[in-house]
């Protein structure tokens, strides 16, 4: 006598089970619903850990220019440099911005853990951190203008040479932070934001804000 064994159900553990509200019914999306934009709790171990290999990298490298750096002090050819002034107000609008994208961020937490749609809406927030980030940028290319009416240019000494080295290096990658900015903007208004990309895009911002006190303390001290 034939017996029929049927097989038991598979079940997919990648998808969630449940449908959730929103445009796309997956994880980590932005809900349909509500004025305000949010994001879920979850976050992909890939996005998360990411972030990290590339702040690694990048602090890696600086690394390097501060050992070339010391190394090159060594010379007999030398010279002090002083900081053009507008650093340290450059400092003042990059920590601005930083807090700025920070308050961002917690208001859309907030907005996540009370599911209420009257919390203020982040995206001044991100714009004001936006636009302080830009202004942060500028202010470093007229600290390149101060210096270049006393006559320092790139090739003039060493020490200018590491200024500007450094200085633009850094203002590079502000400006490819600014652009995950404007791409956290757009997706937030899109409704279509993860909390991966936007936790990823405020390490990054907060990391930069950290370096430029490094580099800062760093200009002053060797050159």
């Amino acid at each position: 006598m034939a017996t029929t064994v049927h097989e038991p159900p598979k079940i997919d553990a990648g998808r969630d089970s449940t449908r959730l509200p929103g445009n796309g019914n997956s994880r980590n999306l932005v809900p349909a619903d509500g004025k305000l934009p949010a994001v879920r709790d979850y976050s992909p171990p890939p996005a998360s850990t990411g972030i990290w290999v590339v702040l690694a990298s990048i602090g890696m490298s600086f690394l390097a220019f501060t050992s070339a750096l010391v190394v090159r002090k060594a010379a007999l050819d030398w010279q002090h440099l002083t900081l053009p002034p507008i650093l340290y107000l450059n400092t003042l609008v990059l920590i601005a911005s930083s807090f700025a994208l920070e308050v961002a961020r917690r208001r859309i937490g907030a907005f996540m853990r009370r599911r209420e749609s009257q919390v203020a809406s982040p995206t001044r927030w991100l714009y004001m951190a936006l636009f302080l980030g830009l202004l942060f940028v500028a202010g470093q290319y007229g600290a390149w203008l101060q210096l270049r009416s006393q006559g320092l240019y790139l090739s003039t000494n060493p020490n200018s040479s590491f200024f500007y080295v450094l200085t633009a290096i850094h203002a590079l990658h502000v400006l490819g932070g600014l652009t995950g900015l404007a791409r956290v903007v757009y997706r937030l208004n899109k409704s279509i934001l993860r909390k991966s990309t936007l936790d990823a895009t405020a390490y990054y911002w907060h990391f930069m804000d950290g370096l430029w006190l490094y580099l800062l303390v760093l200009l002053w001290m060797k050159l």
